[in-house]
């Protein structure tokens, strides 16, 4: 956990290399997949394919009870949304790289809802419920290592 803060404080803003890399493979299999059922829907399958796959991973391990693995797995999502605010914040801009030079997805959707010059301030509130996600989701698998080790203590005592 400790690499990752320092990878995510010492990276670019909103992109930690490998990490990235790994969730742009998933917000692009999201197209094509949210495609299939809808062509209007399609620019939104980028972002929920990305964090599509980092959720159901905290489920399969809160369901197994695996505190650790389903922390580090809200850890990736919630780091997921630095990612899109950066992504969101250049609606406007169109200064980002993409892959294939296709749409930019978030000044397609701003642009839908009517929103297009509020990004900045969208994706503000975006990064910061990353931040808050992320640290919300340290907190917790710190309390659960703090309770089980309780638990480990008040047991050798008996």
């Amino acid at each position: 956990m400790a690499v990752f803060l320092i990878l995510l404080f010492v990276s670019e803003p909103g992109f930690i290399f490998g990490l990235d890399h790994a969730n742009l493979l998933f917000h692009e299999a999201g197209h094509p997949i949210i495609g299939l059922f809808s062509s209007r829907l399609e620019t939104y399958g980028g972002t929920l394919g990305q964090l599509t796959f980092p959720m159901l991973l905290a489920i399969s391990f809160w369901r197994k009870r695996e505190a650790l693995a389903c922390a580090v797995s809200m850890i990736w999502f919630f780091e997921n949304f630095l990612n899109i605010a950066r992504y969101m914040a250049d609606a406007r801009a169109l200064e980002l790289p993409l892959v294939g030079g296709g749409d930019h997805d978030w000044n397609t959707i701003f642009t839908r809802w009517n929103v297009l010059q509020y990004d900045l301030d969208i994706a503000g509130a975006v990064k910061m419920i990353g931040w808050l996600g992320m640290a919300f989701a340290i907190l917790w698998a710190v309390w659960r290592w703090w309770r089980d080790s309780q638990r480990v203590e008040s047991v050798e005592q008996f």
